[in-house]
């Protein structure tokens, strides 16, 4: 299955700036901030939140800890370990403390030690009163122990590459820039890659519940983190106390009927754009159909692609990751339409601060270990991979259903039909003995599209769908509709009426 990564950064943010005026708590000076002594086992860290933040959040002190897990859940003999980083941010004014909420935002490789700390930010008060937050940082990812097997220069040539080779030579260009990213990783990692499983991830949070005290497990996971959360489902149904799914993955779709799912969902997004282009001329200054120019811009750019400051170039690569990082939010439409419209006069800032914010990658040109990890999971996951023979056709066939997205979510395959070595897919079936299990999807979500939603509910046999009528990549806490439904769940175990709707506004 090839899944985009969730982009924390542009998504969740731009949902909790615009939230302020209901659950944004003062930022202080870390100097200001009252730090609690840490319990044993764990460490003072404020620092972390300093870091990322810029400023210490008031009114809670963070603590880390390192868990060690099995190397091989299956193996766990053999006594090797991977070391998972945890933070526990915790409210000073917390009362008829519940528990703690595990996180996870998804990709698979982002960081959930982020996520916790940037929830500080957004998650309602009558929550950070009741649990602890606690995030994590997945095996192979960020603070834990990562996987890194890409450089700067393959991943600026990843993202920059033709998303949609016409010619045989072209095509083969792009398998062979594929093939010498995955042996990179063969080559550091081997046997090794198989630990990286879905399953796997999931075994380790079981181990994270243990070691915080819970006797059972309180959990908010976005896009990949549902399918994180749904293997623990199944793995683990009498240690749930609640999950809250948000952004849907369907298990049981294959690697070909995701990635086209997904094209399929980018297309409708970009539809929305373009209609809320139309519609709003003074904050989109593009003149005609926005897929016409989008389309024009990335030919234009095949031999022609217009220079930026630090070196690059904007090729239909970076044109079209800007595309994609701009409909993970409506708050960065406005982005877009200015990015395009620049970019047809010959400035490409704004398209490389898009594509920049999605890939992350730093303003020196560094990257995280987000897609080298989003790689060895999504891979390792993929028991039954595409061949390249089947991607090439395929790139045609959704070329024509999808003329932004198809051709290039059909190349994005190339990495697991490619991947070396064994494979460790996930379970897929219901979470027998699972409580109420809420599985929240987004109208309009370009990533993980609706209709994934009621299949994963329906997998689990306990799922209970939560819908929103909106715009973007998950909804929690978008609206006050949304908010109110979670926040019930998880402080009174009492869900919604299944597919309960809320408003987009």
């Amino acid at each position: 299955m090839v899944r985009l990564p969730s982009r924390l950064g542009i998504a969740f943010l731009a949902m909790t700036v615009a939230l302020a005026g209901c659950f944004l708590p003062p930022i202080l000076d870390g100097g200001q901030a009252r730090e609690a002594s840490p319990e044993p086992g764990w460490t003072s860290c404020s620092g972390e939140a300093r870091s990322l933040l810029g400023r210490v959040p008031a009114g809670y002190s963070f603590q880390c800890r390192t868990i060690q897990v099995p190397q091989d859940w299956g193996n766990k003999a053999d006594g090797r370990t991977l070391g998972i980083s945890v933070i526990r941010a915790r409210a000073d004014d917390q009362r008829d403390r519940i528990g703690s909420l595990l996180v996870n935002p998804g990709g698979p490789g982002g960081s959930g030690v982020d996520l916790a700390i940037y929830l500080t930010q957004g998650l309602p008060a009558e929550i950070t009163r009741r649990f602890d937050i606690v995030g994590f940082d997945p095996r192979g990812v960020g603070r834990s122990d990562p996987i890194t097997c890409y450089n700067s220069a393959g991943l600026d040539a990843s993202f920059g590459a033709e998303p949609d080779p016409l010619s045989q030579s072209a095509f083969d260009e792009v398998v062979a820039l594929n093939r010498k990213m995955v042996d990179a990783c063969d080559a550091k990692y081997g046997a090794k890659l198989p630990y990286y499983s879905t399953e796997q991830a999931a075994r380790d949070m079981d181990k994270i519940r243990e070691e915080l005290g819970d006797p059972k497990l309180t959990y908010l996971g976005y896009s990949y983190g549902t399918l994180l959360g749904a293997v623990y489902a199944q793995l683990f149904p009498d240690k749930i106390r609640a999950l809250v799914l948000d952004g849907a993955v369907d298990p049981q779709a294959n690697s070909v009927e995701s990635s086209e799912g997904q094209a399929k969902g980018f297309e409708l997004a970009f539809g929305n754009f373009a209609a809320w282009c139309a519609d709003n001329a003074s904050r989109c200054p593009i003149s005609g159909d926005a897929q016409a120019v989008v389309l024009k811009l990335m030919e234009q750019a095949r031999t022609n692609p217009v220079g930026y400051r630090d070196g690059r170039h904007a090729t239909a690569g970076w044109i079209l990751w800007a595309v994609v990082s701009a409909m993970y939010t409506k708050t960065r439409w406005p982005d877009l339409g200015k990015a395009l419209d620049d970019l047809g006069d010959g400035k490409a800032g704004g398209i490389f601060t898009l594509a920049d914010a999605y890939s992350d990658r730093d303003p020196n040109g560094n990257y995280s270990n987000l897609f080298d990890a989003n790689a060895a999971v999504n891979c390792a996951d993929d028991g039954k991979p595409v061949t390249v023979e089947r991607i090439r056709s395929l790139q045609s066939e959704w070329r024509a259903k999808y003329p932004v997205f198809g051709a290039p979510l059909a190349i994005g395959m190339l990495t697991c039909a490619l991947w070396p070595g064994k494979r460790d897919p996930y379970p897929v079936g219901p979470a027998n003995g699972a409580p109420p299990i809420l599985v929240v999807g987004t109208k309009g979500d370009p990533a993980t599209p609706f209709d994934q939603t009621p299949k994963l509910a329906a997998m689990l046999g306990v799922g209970v769908v939560l819908g929103w009528d909106g715009e973007g990549h998950t909804a929690y806490p978008e609206t006050r509709c949304i908010a109110a439904a979670v926040n019930k769940y998880l402080i009174s175990l009492e869900p919604p009426r299944n597919n309960t709707t809320c408003p987009a506004s």
